[in-house]
Parts: C-alpha cells; structure tokens; sequence
C-alpha cells in the first residue's frame, strides 16, 4: 500500500470546496465502506499484535509502530459483523480520532476516490447496520457506507462526555442562550448536548451542513435577528451534502450571518484544521473530544456574548 496516502497538498486544496478524498476498504464480504483520507496516517499490512488480557472482544492486541504502541481493532466486529482473520491477507487502516492514535483491522484496501460531499446521503433505513453508518455514497453503481468511527471508538474505549465541575465557571450561565450544534454523528451530537446541559444551554440539533444553511436562510427570511438569536454555532467538518469548511464560507461571507461566532469542532487533523479555520473564516477551531476544552470555549464566548447583548 506505499504511496497510497501520498499528495497531501492535493488533497488539503479539496477542503473548503465541498470535496473531499475516501478511502475505500472492505471488512469480510463485498460490501465496501470509506474512510475520509485526512483521518488515516498509514495503511500497513496486519503487523504482529500482542495480545491484551481482558481487553474488550474488539481490541485484536495492540501494534507496535515507529516506537509507539496502538489499540488495534477488528471494524467488523466492531459494527456487529463476522470477525476479519488476522493474516497476511488483512490490513490495518492506522488513524487518528479525537486525539487518539489506533488501527483497524480491515479485510482488504481498495482505492482512493475524489468525490462531493454533495453526492454523500444520510444512510437509508433498512441496511440492518445504519446506526454504525454516519453516511453513504455511490460508487460505480455501489453503495459505500461510510462508518461512525466515533460511536464505535465510544463502545470500545470509552469516553468521558461529561465536563469536571473545576472547569465550569460558575459565575457565567449559559440559562436564555442558545448555541446551533450541527454534526452528522448521533453520539458526538449527544456529548455536545450533554455539556450544553451542564452549562443550562438551549440548543437546535442539525445533522448536515446543508440542513444548517437552510434553517439559518430560514431564520434570515423571518426577520430573525441571529446575532442575538444564537450565541455561537458548534460545527463538524465531516458532514454528508454540505462539509462544516463549505457552510463556514457561506456563513462568513453572508452580511447578516457573518457575526455569528462559528466553532468548527472536528476529529480531523488539528494541525491541518488550524490553517482551514483562517482560510473559510470560521473563528476558532476545537479538536474533539475533550469536555473540559468544549466547555472552556462555549463559556469564554458566553462572556463576550453577555457583553454585546448589554450593550
């Protein structure tokens, strides 16, 4: 798989014209499923593992790469299918999500496509996996089905999803503000949600890009004042029909939406991010997934949001 992952700087001009790269791959069967190729770091062949005791039935063992030791993970079991067998044959997808760095067993690595994020649908009903799928595309007349790595990685490692009670200021509430939360995950909308709770936060839930610029334009057309309507919105890049880059261009550039403060909160590279947060003009960039974090940004633009609206 050497040269796989190479063209970067080709792949970094798709971002913010709502386009992106997947990876293609296949667990035991035919079907194929994706992965956005800013997640993966390298695809290798299945290393030796070693083996865990106790670990949770998913974890295969861990690998150890370049001087570090990552989980590694068998996908199909992770979504409910048949095991993957771990030889020659087997590979190992190696990402980084929300700060972490893990491999996934897959069966075998297909190819690199180029596609729209216009052409990427929320999963239909009936597939008997959707509430593992996050989207799905079409390719050469076959359904891709992008998987919700973020759900899964909850399952299998576990995530913290409330905020400490130190890192809440108590002296600024959140009761009477709203925040839009856009993100095509249901659990990584269920923690923005439960950290919003804590701040006494009302919240409109949206699962795409394009629903959000929708709802705004709706908003616009009612005469709705959004400066004052919405303290900020907490958006995901990765979304099916309209990415977070191509929303935040829209936002930003729109006379009547561009005050809004913009949050792009996303489990893509940070390094990366930071530079798309200045080109689409969106005002802060948050790795997820991190409460403590999320909870310090929503508060500091509290306080700022407290001050506008006395004045």
């Amino acid at each position: 798989m050497a040269g796989i992952l190479d063209g970067v700087d080709q792949r970094t001009q798709l971002a913010g014209h709502n386009r992106f790269e997947l990876l293609l791959f296949k667990l035991g069967g035919r079907q194929r499923f994706g992965i956005n190729v800013f997640k993966v770091q390298e695809v290798i062949q299945c290393p030796s593992l070693t083996q865990i005791p106790k670990s949770h039935s998913v974890i295969c063992g861990v690998a150890h790469l370049r001087g570090k030791t990552i989980p590694v993970l068998d996908l199909s079991m992770a979504i409910g299918l048949r095991p993957i067998d771990r030889d020659e044959k087997s590979y190992v997808i190696v990402t980084e999500y929300n700060r972490t760095i893990q491999g996934f067993l897959v069966g075998s690595v297909d190819r690199i496509i180029n596609i729209g994020w216009g052409s990427v649908k929320a999963p239909p009903s009936g597939l008997g996996r959707e509430g593992y799928l996050t989207a799905v595309t079409e390719v050469e007349g076959d359904l891709i089905e992008v998987i919700d790595v973020e759900k899964v990685m909850k399952e299998v490692i576990g995530l913290r999803e409330q905020a400490s009670d130190e890192a809440i200021d108590k002296d600024v509430s959140g009761a009477g503000d709203r925040v839009l939360i856009v993100d095509d995950s249901m659990v990584a909308r269920n923690q923005i949600k439960k950290v919003c709770d804590q701040l006494n936060l009302q919240y409109d839930v949206l699962k795409d890009g394009l629903e959000a610029w929708e709802h705004l334009s709706e908003l616009v057309q009612n005469d709705v004042d959004l400066e004052d309507y919405y303290a900020m919105i907490i958006s995901d890049v990765e979304m099916p029909r309209m990415d977070g880059y191509t929303l935040a261009t829209k936002i930003k550039k729109d006379p009547k939406l561009k005050h809004i403060y913009l949050v792009l909160h996303t489990s893509l590279s940070g390094v990366f991010n930071s530079s798309m947060v200045q080109k689409v003009g969106a005002d802060e960039f948050l790795a997820k997934f991190e409460p403590d974090e999320l909870v310090k940004t929503i508060q500091k633009r509290l306080q700022v949001f407290h001050v506008s609206k006395d004045q």
